[in-house]
C-alpha cells in the first residue's frame, strides 16, 4: 500500500484501529495512518517549507536537485489539493504553495496573508478510454461532447474510475464539469441547480458507471494499470504516464478524449506566503523562476504538463504528446467555467453526503488501563468527531447508507456495536462515551474478529 496517501486528517490522537477499507472513499484507496503527539506539524524556520499537490511529487527529485545545488534548504510537504487547504486554515505555517488548481486558494483564511503567485503550466482533466471501447462508441476521430460520454455512461455502455471528488483536483474539477453538463451547460452554475433534486437523480444515475476511486492520481493510476477498467477520468498528463507504461508492456492504451464543451483545466501555480522574512522571499523568487524558465519548463513537459501559451502547440514532443494516443496539443480547449466557492462546497457536500458509494465500516476501539486519562479523553474526542456534525466540517461525514461496526477491547472483545446509517450515530456514541478503560490490549484478536 503507499504510504501517507489518501488519508483523512482528523483527530486520530489514539490507538484507533480502522478495519473497513474506507472510513470515506479516500481512506479505502490509501493507508490508514494513526497520529500521535509526535505527529504534530512543526514550522522549521531554518528551511524554506512548501506544502504541495501530490501531483508535483513526479518533479521531487529533480526539484531537490535545484535546491541543493542554489543552497537552498528545502522542505517539501505533499498533500491531496483540498486538505492542503485544511491544513493552512487549522494553523499550519508555510512559506509557499503549489496547488495543482488556483481554484481552491479561495477556501484559505485570512490568516494566511499570500502575496504573489506564479501558474507553471496547464493540465486538462480528461476522459481516456480503451481504444478498442473508444471505437466502439464511436468516438475516435470525431468531436465528442460530455453529454456522448454520459449518455454512454447512463445506458451502461461505460463504466470508468477517478479520483475522490473531495480529496483530490482532478476528481473534484471533473466532478463539477460533469455538474455543469447535466444542468445543461449554464453560463454560471447557481446553488439552485446544484440543489435541485432533478439533478441529483442524474447524478446518481451518472455515479452507478463509476467503479473505483481513489484518494489520489498516483494510486489511481496504480489501480488502473493493476485492474481490468476500462475507462479513467484523469489529468492528461496521467492519460500520458499511464500509456507509456501500457505500451512498454504491448497492452491497449488509452484514447483521450477532450470532450468539445468544456474541459476542466488545472493551471498549477505556486504561491509566496508573506511570513515577514525576506530571506524566504528571495528563495521563492529563485525556486517560481527556476520553474517557470527554460530548465524547468523542459522539465514540466517532459512530465505531461502543457507549458505554451494557452496550452496549444504543433511542435510539442511527440514522444510525451503522442497523437495516437488522442492526445491533441493543436486545437483551443474550451475551458470550464467554474462556479462560486459556496457552489463548489455545496456540490462536494452534495457528493459526501448522497452520491458516494456506501461504505461499510469497523473501528477497533482500545479501552485497556494504559488508555486511561489522555488516551481515552482522545479516543472519545476522535469519534465524536467522526460521528457527529463535526466531520461535516472537512467532509469526511457518515451518511444515511453506510453501516459502522465499534468493537471495543481490553483483555476481551466486546460484541460489535453495530449500525445502519449515521442517523442511529448518537446511541452508539453513548455507548463509547460510557464505558471505562480497564484491563490488558487484547488488539490482535480485535483485528481478527
Amino acid at each position: 500500500m503507499k504510504k501517507n496517501k489518501g488519508t483523512v486528517s482528523v483527530f486520530f490522537w489514539i490507538v484507533v484501529v480502522v478495519l473497513g477499507f474506507m472510513f470515506m472513499e479516500n481512506l479505502m484507496e490509501g493507508t490508514i495512518r494513526l497520529f500521535t503527539d509526535e505527529d504534530e506539524y512543526v514550522y522549521d524556520e531554518a528551511k524554506f517549507n512548501l506544502i504541495s499537490s501530490s501531483e508535483n511529487e513526479v518533479l521531487d527529485q529533480d526539484i531537490k536537485k535545484f535546491a541543493k545545488k542554489n543552497g537552498i534548504s528545502l522542505n517539501i510537504v505533499y498533500e491531496d489539493t483540498l486538505d492542503i487547504m485544511s491544513k493552512l486554515n487549522s494553523g499550519e505555517k508555510y512559506d509557499a504553495i503549489w496547488s495543482a488548481n488556483s481554484i481552491w486558494v479561495s477556501r484559505v483564511n485570512s490568516n494566511v496573508e499570500i502575496a504573489e503567485s506564479k501558474s507553471m503550466s496547464i493540465n486538462p482533466v480528461i476522459f481516456g478510454i480503451k481504444k478498442a471501447k473508444a471505437e466502439e462508441l464511436g468516438f475516435v476521430g470525431k468531436d465528442v461532447k460530455t453529454k456522448d460520454i454520459l449518455d454512454a455512461i447512463s445506458n451502461k455502455q461505460l463504466k470508468f474510475s477517478m479520483s475522490n471528488p473531495n480529496s483530490t483536483n482532478s476528481g473534484a474539477v471533473a466532478y463539477l464539469g460533469i455538474i455543469s453538463t447535466l444542468a445543461g451547460n449554464p453560463d454560471v452554475l447557481t446553488l439552485d441547480m446544484v440543489e435541485s433534486d432533478e439533478l441529483k437523480e442524474k447524478l446518481k444515475t451518472f455515479f452507478t458507471g463509476l467503479e473505483r476511486t481513489s484518494g489520489d492520481e498516483d494510486y489511481l493510476e496504480e489501480l488502473f494499470l493493476n485492474g481490468d477498467y476500462e475507462a479513467v477520468v484523469s489529468y492528461e498528463s496521467s492519460i500520458i504516464n499511464i500509456n507509456k507504461k501500457l505500451s512498454s508492456k504491448n497492452e491497449e492504451i488509452l484514447y483521450a478524449i477532450y470532450p468539445l464543451d468544456g474541459v476542466a483545466i488545472s493551471d498549477s501555480t505556486i504561491y509566496y506566503v508573506d511570513n515577514k522574512n525576506d530571506e524566504k522571499k528571495e528563495i521563492y523568487d529563485k525556486l517560481s523562476s527556476y520553474l517557470t524558465g527554460e530548465e524547468g519548463q523542459k522539465l514540466l513537459a517532459n512530465s505531461g504538463r502543457r507549458t505554451w501559451y494557452g496550452g496549444v502547440t504543433t511542435n510539442a514532443n511527440k514522444d510525451v504528446f503522442n497523437p495516437s494516443w488522442g492526445i491533441d496539443t493543436t486545437k483551443y480547449i474550451t475551458p470550464l467555467k467554474y462556479p462560486s466557492t459556496k457552489v463548489i462546497q455545496e456540490a462536494l457536500y452534495l457528493y459526501q453526503s448522497a452520491l458516494r458509494k456506501s461504505v461499510h465500516v469497523a473501528f477497533c476501539l482500545d479501552y485497556s488501563g494504559s488508555m486511561y486519562g489522555k488516551g481515552y479523553n482522545k479516543l472519545v474526542d476522535a469519534m465524536d468527531y467522526i460521528l457527529t456534525s463535526r466531520a461535516e466540517e472537512e467532509l469526511i461525514q457518515f451518511s444515511d447508507d453506510d453501516k459502522i461496526d465499534v468493537l471495543a477491547f481490553s483483555s476481551l472483545v466486546d460484541d460489535p456495536w453495530s449500525i445502519d446509517g449515521i442517523n442511529e450515530a448518537s446511541e452508539l456514541l453513548d455507548k463509547i462515551k460510557k464505558k471505562t478503560p480497564s484491563g490488558s490490549t487484547a488488539l490482535y484478536p480485535c483485528v481478527k474478529k
